[in-house]
Formats: C-alpha cells, sequence, structure tokens
C-alpha cells in the first residue's frame, strides 16, 4: 500500500491531479472559516459547543453544522455548502423519473447539459431561499427553535448575535451565502475536471472529516475527564472497545457498499463478413445497497419537519409529547425504520428500470441463462432487486440507528457518534473508495502495481477475473483496513494502559 502511494507521485499527470485537488480542498477549508459580516461568530461557536456538552448534538443546526464542516459555526461564506446543490439534484433527478418531458430530455443529445443547468438555476433558488431564513434566524434567534439555547449564550457574553439588524444586513448574508455556495459548486467542477475523485463528494467528505478531531477530543473528555471535572461513571476501556467497535462498523460498511449480485448474461454469436460478434458471458452487477445514502436522507428530512412544527406550538401539551416522541424513543426508531424501508424501495422504483434493461438485452441478442428474452427478464430483474433490496434497508436502517442509539444511551457526545453510522460515515467511506479506485485505475494503466497486495493473491485475482468468479481484489482491500484497524487498537490499548497504570 505505501508503494502505491509511492508509485502515485512518480506519474507526473496523477501528481499533479492529487496536488491539485488538495489544493482546491485547502480553499475549501479556508472559505469554511471566513466569516459573514455582521453576525457574531463567538456567539456561535459558544453556543455550538455548549450544544455539544449537553449532548444535544443531534439538532438540525447541529447536523448541518457537521455537513459544512464548521462552517456554520464560524458563520461563515461557506455555512450552506454544496447542500443546496446536492438538494436540486436529487429533485431534478426524481422529476425526470416521474416527468415524462423531462425523461425524454434526458436521453436526447445535449439533453444532459440541459438538465445540468436546471440544476444550476434550482440550486440558485434554494441558495435565496436558504439564506434568507438563516439571516431572519440570526436576527431573531430567540424564536427559532433551531437555536433553542442561544440566548442564554448571549446573556451570558453580552454580546448580540447580529449587531446591526435589517434589510441590509440580509441582503448582504443572502447574497454573500448565495455566492459561497456558487464557488464551492465551481470548486468542485475544477475538481472533477482537474483532479481525482469526485468534487462535489470530497468537498462534503473534508467538511466531515474536518470534524472528527473535535469528535475525538470531546469523547476524550466524555470517557476521560481530566482536571477539576467530574469522574467519569464509565470505564476507559469502554473507549478502547468503542474504537474497535467502529472499525468494525467501518469494515462493514465497506463490504455491504461494495457487495453486488453478478448476473450472468450471455449474447448470442453474431456473423457479419469474416467476423464473428458476441458468444462471450459477462456479468451485470446489481448493488446490495442500490439506494445508498438517500433513504437516511429523506427520512430525516420528513423527520425534523413534523417534529419543527411541534417545536413551534411548545405551549401546547400535545405538541410537547409529539416533538418529545418524534425526536427520541421507540416511536421515532419505529418511524425512521419504516421510512428509510419505504424510500430505499422508493428509490430502487423510480431509478432502477427492469423493462428497460430487458428491451436492451433483447435488442443487443443478450439474454440471462434460463430465462426467456422480454417479459421474464424484466420479472426475474424485478425479484432479484427486490430480495437485494430488502437487505440494503436492513443495513442502512442499522446503521442509521445506531448513531442515535450512541448518543442518547450510552451519552456519547453526537459529534462522535455520528462517526458510528448514518449518512456521514456511508459518504465518507464511498468517497474514500471511489477516490482510491480511481487512483489505482491510473496506476495499471501505467503498468504500477495497485492498492491490492502481491504474490497469491494478485494471482488468484487474474484467475478469479478469467474464470468469471468474484473479484478477490475487493476482499483484499478489506482484509488491508483489517489489518490497519488491528494496529489502531492496539496502540490504543498500550496508550490507555500506560495512562492509566
Amino acid at each position: 500500500m505505501i508503494s502505491a502511494f509511492q508509485n502515485t507521485l512518480k506519474i507526473p499527470e496523477l501528481r499533479n491531479r492529487v496536488l491539485f485537488s488538495l489544493l482546491m480542498l485547502v480553499v475549501v477549508r479556508i472559505g469554511a472559516a471566513i466569516s459573514c459580516p455582521g453576525v457574531s461568530a463567538s456567539v456561535l461557536q459558544q453556543w455550538f459547543e455548549s450544544q455539544v456538552n449537553s449532548q444535544a448534538g443531534g439538532s438540525v443546526a447541529a447536523l448541518f453544522n457537521i455537513f459544512s464542516g464548521g462552517a456554520l459555526e464560524n458563520c461563515a461564506i461557506f455555512s450552506l455548502g454544496v447542500m443546496p446543490y446536492i438538494s436540486a439534484s436529487i429533485m431534478i433527478q426524481l422529476l425526470t423519473a416521474v416527468i415524462p418531458q423531462l425523461g425524454k430530455l434526458a436521453k436526447e443529445d445535449g439533453g444532459r447539459q440541459k438538465i445540468m443547468q436546471y440544476t444550476r438555476y434550482a440550486t440558485i433558488g434554494l441558495c435565496i431561499f436558504q439564506g434568507y431564513l438563516l439571516a431572519v434566524s440570526f436576527e431573531h434567534p430567540e424564536s427559532n427553535p433551531f437555536l433553542s439555547g442561544i440566548m442564554d449564550t448571549i446573556n451570558r457574553l453580552g454580546t448580540p448575535l447580529v449587531g446591526d439588524p435589517g434589510p441590509i444586513f440580509r441582503a448582504i448574508t443572502v447574497v454573500t451565502l448565495t455566492a459561497g455556495t456558487m464557488f464551492l459548486m465551481w470548486l468542485g467542477d475544477q475538481i472533477t475536471e482537474r483532479g481525482i475523485g469526485n468534487g462535489m463528494s470530497l468537498i462534503i467528505t473534508v467538511g466531515i472529516v474536518a470534524r472528527l478531531p473535535a469528535a475525538l477530543i470531546q469523547a476524550w473528555r466524555t470517557f476521560v475527564p481530566s482536571g477539576g471535572a467530574p469522574s467519569s461513571s464509565v470505564s476507559p476501556m469502554v473507549l478502547v472497545l468503542m474504537i474497535a467497535f467502529l472499525l468494525l462498523v467501518i469494515a462493514a460498511v465497506i463490504c455491504v457498499t461494495q457487495a453486488q449480485r453478478k448476473v450472468s448474461v450471455q449474447y448470442a454469436k453474431r456473423v457479419v463478413g469474416r467476423k464473428v460478434y458476441g458468444g462471450q458471458t459477462q456479468y451485470m452487477p446489481l448493488k446490495v445497497n442500490y439506494a445508498g445514502v438517500m433513504p437516511i436522507i429523506f427520512a430525516q428530512a420528513l423527520l425534523v419537519f413534523p417534529s419543527t412544527i411541534a417545536n413551534m406550538l411548545q405551549n401546547a401539551p400535545i405538541a410537547r409529547k409529539i416533538a418529545a416522541a418524534l425526536t427520541d424513543g421507540p416511536v421515532h426508531y419505529a418511524l425512521y425504520a419504516v421510512m428509510i424501508f419505504f424510500f430505499s424501495y422508493f428509490w430502487v422504483a423510480t431509478q432502477f428500470q427492469p423493462q428497460q434493461i430487458a428491451d436492451d438485452l433483447k435488442k443487443y441478442g443478450g439474454y440471462i441463462p434460463g430465462v426467456r428474452p422480454g417479459k421474464p427478464t424484466a420479472d426475474f430483474l424485478d425479484f432479484t432487486m427486490t430480495r437485494l433490496t430488502f437487505a440494503g434497508a436492513i443495513f442502512l436502517t442499522v446503521i442509521a440507528i445506531l448513531p442515535q442509539m450512541l448518543s442518547q444511551q450510552l451519552k456519547v457526545p453526537y459529534i462522535a457518534a455520528q462517526f458510528f453510522g448514518g449518512t456521514s460515515l456511508l459518504i465518507v467511506v464511498g468517497v474514500v473508495l471511489d477516490t482510491m479506485r480511481q487512483i489505482e485505475t491510473h496506476l495499471i494503466q501505467r503498468h504500477y502495481d495497485g492498492f491490492l497486495r502481491k504474490g497469491k493473491i494478485r494471482g488468484r485475482f487474474d484467475r478469479a477475473q478469467v474464470s468469471g468468479g468474484a473479484a478477490v481484489g475487493e476482499r483484499a482491500l478489506l482484509w488491508m483496513y483489517v489489518g490497519v484497524a488491528i494496529l489502531v487498537v492496539a496502540g490504543m490499548t498500550v496508550f490507555i494502559a500506560a495512562r492509566f497504570r
């Protein structure tokens, strides 16, 4: 693995791409520290710190702060991040599957460029709307349920959140936040074109990973208090077990993210002149987690909406009960699981088209052995994908509920618990694997070894590809992660044992 990173620097084109991507990500982190004019960043920082210390890190504002990489905590020009663009992309993608005109436009020549143009227009609209709401929330923090408790911080510091509220402040904030998001979109496009990996995904991943040091520090303070802090009721060895559990969760996420069902497809022989086409067997990969992180995002959005309305009506006892039930407890977890299952099947139903795949196979002379072409092939693919989606939905439900269970039951700070699952872990693992795969492609094209091990495993990998079996390369990558995990756990165990000896 170390030699693979060394080989990365030996290829001029790949080295330039990697360095360009790193430079653009540095610009992203700099923008996350530049505050918007007119807002007291110290008040927001103190309030977010109090939210983390009070185990309330699962609030909506804290979630947005995590995905913005701490930019919202500084009220930075990149506070909105690329989430408006992601939201606009999801909406346009769903509308493309529902509206026939958009679906037809996407299949035409140049249609994708028009769809992308519509997405950017929708992004600007979302930025203006969200920026205005954020400006109004900063002007009137006492009436915003997302900023509950911030008035105590303002009174303690004696500094208002907005020094000069009014229409000018709102206009400046909206323009600044909108320009920041559009600049992030441009940076993401530059990384995708001139760098390595997907630019938008890397920006989100860097924002999430940027919170990792703060999460580790907060977890250490929680389980291993120092100075005059009260002693913790949890043994420090629990921290070691949690780290080992974290590595196991990451390994499981890698396995399920890469897992796929390979459906063999055989093509009939065609003779054109003196050449023979077809006659070989190929494989159609069907991913177990086809929907990715989308069901968790949709479920969170729908659960946040009614709880927000209930928080606004705190004077009503029924509203308080509803808000408490939707925030934590059996009702919350049950609704969360049901929504994840529903949106997993909903996403597959809108994005996976078995009838179109069956028609394309029949058109090009392909067929699944043992299944007749046409409608039987579509029914077979639909049945197979339904079973795979059920397994993927169970996995997503466990991964989504795990951080909340750790935060609520074990009193783990949410800033640390969110690395045990949920959207954060799924996004980070998926983006890292995709980036490593692109780097490995560049290495193999230039006759360098990739991130796979040499020797017997590489030979087994080649024979597996020739025979059409499952690729051993992904398993080798997984074992590499497991080995690194064992070393990290051993090091942490020795460190803590020496610390409390």
